[in-house]
């Protein structure tokens, strides 16, 4: 399954994509945010995760920007699977950090989720990664006023997580795409 945003090409991850990953993703400031990757991230976990088998329901796209000499990754979005319930997920590379481009493709998978008959998300970033809250909320994603502790491999421990809950069968989260990148 491929998308196009306004100024991305989401696409699913191909093994030839491990250099780009790698290099987007290898970065502390990055894992740390993510309950499953390690740190260090080694070229060969980049290998590891293009090699991961995708169910249909639970899509994983990398995402391109166009430029003058091709395509540069900007990071992944995807849909997994927590303890029984469909969760978003997503990483920016941190050159690309403050310009939208994490509400961007949430939005877009929120479409994507719905189409294919999703009817509820949750998602969760860990206490000390304020902007990944703002970026829920931006896409429409509520509080629950709950907090869990969640694992982060990166960090070799479990952290604080804020959760977040969205209702895909709201028709106003999908109208406003316009108001949310002004916000």
């Amino acid at each position: 399954m491929f998308h196009r945003t306004r100024r991305m090409l989401m696409r699913p991850p191909w093994p030839e994509d491990s250099r780009a990953l790698h290099a987007g993703i290898a970065d502390e400031a990055i894992v740390r945010n993510l309950a499953t990757a390690p740190w260090p991230y080694l070229h060969e976990h980049a290998r590891e995760f293009l090699q991961l088998p995708v169910e249909p329901g639970l899509p994983r796209f990398l995402l391109f920007e166009p430029n003058a000499s091709g395509t540069r990754l900007v990071g992944s979005v995807g849909l997994g699977e927590h303890e029984g319930d469909v969760e978003l997920g997503y990483w920016i590379a941190r050159a690309h950090w403050g310009h939208g481009f994490a509400t961007e493709a949430v939005l877009a998978l929120l479409q994507i989720a719905r189409t294919l008959g999703h009817t509820r998300l949750i998602a969760s970033h860990f206490g000390d990664n304020p902007a990944s809250g703002a970026v829920l909320r931006k896409a429409g994603f509520k509080p629950t006023g709950t907090s869990s502790m969640r694992y982060s491999k990166a960090r070799g421990a479990e952290a604080d997580g804020r959760d977040f809950t969205i209702d895909l069968t709201r028709t106003d989260i999908f109208c406003c795409e316009s108001e949310r990148r002004a916000a």
